[in-house]
């Protein structure tokens, strides 16, 4: 008839085994309680000794009674029959590829290469080196530079109408604009920059304005000061502002 219900887990039995450092005695501490001396295999210089009042030895809890004293000089060590330890985790380098089964894989830890790997949305098919995460945490890759470098992102962007009411068409990492006065707006960080050594970059000035300039007046973690100016009109709102920032 068929096994129904829950496979049993195959699992991996080892026996515990107590090695005695031996004196002048018949009695001994046993690592484990056991229930008598039929549930251990005592060998004294690696010879078993027979169990029972009769024989080499008793045990009961943890107490090993010998028939009579052994020396210094004599070897002596028990294998806890009773006791088995089992597991369900192979040894260290017992698995094959042939044991892994398709699916997902997690808290994978180690070294060597990876191989044959795919998933959705990602695939490796680099001949050498593409793709790096230094111990400084640096992601680092070879996207055209010639070579793997350093990746440095933009932290933060926005599109926004500098007339009227100021409002923001996209952006990235900016939760508000600030409209402090004529041409002169507060961009806000959703999350700060970790220090103030950050880069402002800008868009195109308006069209037919080739004295339009766009200045970085302050420069804190959570936001920066811009002002959009035309040089004969000094301070004046845009309609396409354009700002980004790298770190």
């Amino acid at each position: 008839m068929a096994y129904i219900g829950t496979i049993p887990a195959e699992a991996y039995t080892s026996f515990a085994v107590q090695h005695f450092t031996t004196s002048a005695t018949d009695t001994f501490t046993l690592d484990f309680p056991v229930a008598n001396e039929n549930e251990i295999a005592l060998f004294i210089n690696n010879v078993r000794q027979e169990p029972g009042s009769s024989y080499a030895y008793t045990a009961s809890g943890t107490t090993l009674t010998l028939s009579s004293a052994i020396t210094g000089s004599d070897s002596m060590y028990c294998v806890f029959i009773g006791k088995a330890v089992q597991t369900v985790t192979p040894a260290v380098g017992s698995v094959t590829n042939d044991m892994l089964a398709s699916g997902s894989f997690s808290n994978i830890t180690g070294t060597g290469t990876l191989t044959n790997f795919t998933s959705t949305g990602i695939d490796d098919n680099a001949s050498a080196n593409a793709l790096t995460i230094d111990s400084s945490s640096n992601l680092k890759f070879n996207s055209g530079y010639g070579s793997v470098a350093t990746a440095y992102g933009c932290r933060a962007w926005v599109n926004f109408n500098g007339t009227g009411t100021v409002a923001i068409r996209g952006s990235g990492n900016v939760s508000s604009i600030t409209d402090n006065g004529t041409g002169d707006y507060t961009v806000n960080f959703t999350t700060n920059m970790p220090d103030v050594n950050y880069f402002i970059g800008d868009g195109p000035v308006p069209i037919g304005s080739a004295s339009a300039s766009l200045q970085r007046t302050t420069y804190l973690v959570g936001s920066v000061r811009v002002r959009t100016r035309y040089a004969t009109v000094a301070d004046y709102d845009w309609s396409d502002v354009f700002i980004s920032v790298f770190r």
